[in-house]
């Protein structure tokens, strides 16, 4: 299994938190092949179905190449609304991660999109 680094997990983390505050909900990273919850918040039940997620999530593998060269400029991340709260999928070559929050202001979840992006792009999963 690929799992990120313990030092990278407690980086993506930091990060997730510093740029949502209270309003982080969970925080998720996947590869083509692995998912692992590494935070969920404790008022939160851990009823999701992190595998069906992910294999949503995953489509953002290719969307990397599937918006490459286009006027809008490369893919950066995606943000789903939801009756309850957000869910922010940031991708970088072969990882990700999703979060989970409360509701924010916009300019947050370009915040914390760039963060992760950053730290994703800092190491290789495998």
């Amino acid at each position: 299994m690929s799992h990120p680094p313990e030092e990278h997990a407690d980086e993506l983390l930091s990060a997730a938190r510093t740029a949502t505050g209270d309003e982080l909900r969970s925080l998720t990273y996947f590869t083509t092949e692995d998912v692992e919850q590494l935070y969920l918040r404790s008022d939160l039940s851990r009823t999701a179905d992190l595998v069906g997620f992910a294999e949503n999530e995953r489509q953002g593998f290719h969307a990397q190449s599937m918006y490459a060269d286009t006027q809008l400029g490369d893919y950066r991340f995606t943000v789903r609304v939801f009756e309850n709260g957000y869910l922010t999928r940031v991708i970088a070559n072969d990882h990700g991660v999703w979060v989970t929050t409360d509701s924010m202001e916009m300019d947050r979840f370009e915040e914390l999109a760039s963060a992760l992006a950053s730290i994703l792009r800092s190491f290789d999963p495998t």
